[in-house]
C-alpha cells in the first residue's frame, strides 16, 4: 500500500555508531542532529546530504543522554563514567567535564533560558548546575532508587523526575522542595517530560504504558497500552497535540492526544528503540535503538491540521474569555478515521529510494581536566583502513598534525587504550579517578558547610548585638 500524503515518511538513516544509540536531539535550527551511544561516542550529523559528520571522543563509558542548549552553542552529555560534559559543537569540539555524581549519570536537560542544567543519576540525586559560571548549585534528594530522568518545565520553575523507586516527583526550583508525587505500583517510568505548555507530564513506563498526568489537578488524564514492550522514551510535538513513543518492542507509535487514540505504528528499527525526538519546529523527528541506526523521519501528519489551525485562529476577532483547548486547536476528522486499525508503516517495504550512503566521519578527541579542556583535532580511520582523503583536510587538523605525524599518532592510538599500553595499570587509574571524584564531592560538601557556618556566625552575631541593645535599654530605664 502506497503511503498517503499525510503519513510520516522515512527520509534517511545515519550509520556511524558501533553500538546501540541511547539518545538523539535536534539543534534549535533543525539542521543538525546529535546522538549518543553505548560505543562511548557522541556524534553530530548534518541533515544536509553527504555533509561531514563529527564523532566526539572523551567519555570513558556508555553515553546515556545528549542535548543541545537552547541557543545551540553548547552540547551537554551524560555518561556511565559518572561525568557530565559540555561540548562546543564544532570541528574543534572543546569540552569541559563536570564531576559531582558518584554513580552513572542517566540524563541531562537545559532550562528553556539556557541558564541551568539538570542532571539525573543512579546515586539517587538530581543536580542543578549554573551554566554561566559552570558551577554546581544544589542537589535534590528524595528518591530512594536510581533516578532515570529529570526535565525542566518550560518556564523553568519546576523539575519533573522519575526513578526506579516507582515514583515521579515534581520539584520547585525556588525552594528546592518536592511539591508533588505520583506513584505506580506496577512498574517505573524510564522517561518523563512536560508538554509544551507545562500543564501536563508524560511518562514512558517499563510496564509497557504511556501515561499523561495533569499536574494542576493531580489527575491521570490518559493511559495508553499500545506497546508490547517497555516504553523507553516519549517526545511531544511542539503543538502539544501529538506524542511519539519509542519501545523495546521495536516500534515507534504516534498518539493523537486530542482524540485520545493511536494513529501510527512505525516499524523502521530491527530491535528495541531507545530514543525518539521531534525537531523544534515539529516537521522532523528522529529515532535510535539497538540496531545502531539513527533514522530521520518527516512528520507530514500535522501539516493540514496546522494550516487549518492558523486559518481559523486568524478569524478570531474577540478577546474576552480564554477559549477552550478544543477551540484553540479545532480538528477536522482524521483521514484514517474510518479505519478500525491504525496505519502501520514499514519503510523497508515501502521506501525504495533512501539516501543510504554513510557520510564521512571525523573523530574529535578531547583531552581535558575536570574544569577546562584543551582539545586537538585528531582524525582516526577505522581499524584496518587507510587514511581517507577527507581526513587530510588541512582545515581540520591542528598545526602540529602533519600527515606523517598523523600516521604515527594513528598507529600509536586506539579508542580505548589497553592495560599493556598504559604506563599505570588500569585498576590503579580507576582507583585514582574514584578518589579524585570523592575528593571533588568532599570539597563541595565542605564548601556548603562553610557557607552554613558563616550564616550561623552571622545570626549569632546579630543575636549578641540585639541582646546588648536590650541590656543597654534596660540599664537606661533603671
Amino acid at each position: 500500500m502506497a503511503a498517503a500524503p499525510e503519513d510520516p515518511v522515512l527520509e534517511r538513516y545515519f550509520k556511524g555508531h558501533k553500538a546501540a544509540v541511547t539518545s538523539v536531539d535536534f539543534s534549535p535550527s533543525g539542521k543538525q542532529l546529535a546522538t549518543a551511544s553505548w560505543d562511548t561516542f557522541l556524534m553530530l550529523w548534518n541533515c544536509k546530504p553527504q555533509a561531514r559528520a563529527f564523532r566526539y571522543v572523551g567519555h570513558k563509558d556508555v553515553v546515556t543522554s545528549v542535548q543541545f542548549s537552547p541557543l545551540g552553542n553548547l552540547l551537554a552529555s551524560a555518561s556511565r563514567d559518572r561525568t557530565v560534559r559540555l561540548w562546543i559543537p564544532d570541528k574543534r569540539g572543546k569540552s569541559s567535564e563536570f564531576k559531582a555524581h558518584t554513580a552513572p549519570v542517566r540524563s541531562v536537560d537545559f532550562s528553556a533560558d539556557g541558564q541551568f542544567l539538570a542532571t539525573a543519576s543512579e546515586d539517587k540525586s538530581i543536580k542543578v548546575w549554573n551554566m554561566y559560571r559552570q558551577r554546581f548549585l544544589y542537589s535534590l534528594y528524595r528518591h530512594t532508587h536510581w533516578v532515570r530522568c529529570a526535565k525542566f518545565s518550560p518556564d523553568g520553575r519546576l523539575i519533573v523526575s522519575c526513578s526506579e523507586d516507582k515514583t515521579i516527583k515534581i520539584w520547585d526550583t525556588t525552594n528546592k522542595q518536592c511539591v508533588n508525587n505520583f506513584s505506580d505500583s506496577v512498574g517505573f517510568a524510564n522517561f518523563v517530560d512536560f508538554n509544551p505548555n507545562g500543564t501536563c507530564i508524560a511518562s514512558a513506563g517499563s510496564d509497557h504504558t504511556v501515561k499523561i498526568w495533569d499536574i494542576r489537578v493531580n489527575k491521570l488524564l490518559q493511559h495508553y497500552q499500545v506497546h508490547s514492550g517497555g516504553v523507553n522514551c516519549v517526545s511531544f510535538h511542539p503543538s502539544g497535540n501529538y506524542i511519539i513513543t519509542a519501545s523495546s518492542d521495536g516500534t515507534l507509535k504516534i498518539l493523537d492526544l486530542l482524540e485520545g487514540r493511536l494513529i501510527y505504528t512505525l516499524q523502521g528499527h530491527t530491535g528495541p528503540v531507545f530514543t525518539v525526538s521531534f525537531s523544534k519546529g515539529g516537521e522532523l523527528f528522529s529515532s535510535g535503538g539497538a540496531d545502531t541506526q539513527v533514522l530521520l523521519w518527516r512528520t507530514n501528519f500535522d501539516y493540514l491540521n496546522c494550516k487549518d489551525m492558523i486559518k481559523r485562529n486568524l478569524k478570531r476577532l474577540h478577546f474576552d474569555s480564554s477559549p477552550h483547548l478544543v477551540d484553540i486547536y479545532p480538528r477536522t476528522p482524521h483521514p484514517h478515521e474510518g479505519k478500525i486499525e491504525t496505519v502501520e508503516i514499514n519503510p523497508k517495504l515501502e521506501v525504495i529510494d533512501l539516501q543510504t550512503a554513510s557520510p564521512p566521519v571525523v573523530d574529535i578527541l578531547s583531552f581535558d581536566s575536570t574544569t577546562t579542556t584543551d582539545t586537538t583535532v585528531r582524525t582516526l580511520p577505522d581499524k584496518g583502513e587507510e587514511i581517507s582523503r577527507y581526513f587530510l583536510n588541512p582545515s581540520l587538523l591542528s598545526p602540529d598534525c602533519s600527515p606523517a605525524a598523523l600516521k604515527k599518532k594513528t598507529e600509536d592510538m586506539s579508542d580505548l587504550p589497553s592495560e599493556s599500553q598504559r604506563s599505570i595499570p588500569l585498576a590503579v587509574t580507576d582507583a585514582l579517578e574514584h578518589i579524585m571524584e570523592q575528593l571533588n564531592v568532599l570539597t563541595q560538601t565542605v564548601s556548603i558547610l562553610e557557607q552554613r557556618l558563616t550564616l550561623t556566625e552571622d545570626k549569632l552575631k546579630d543575636c549578641l548585638e540585639n541582646q546588648q541593645r536590650l541590656f543597654n535599654i534596660i540599664q537606661q530605664k533603671s
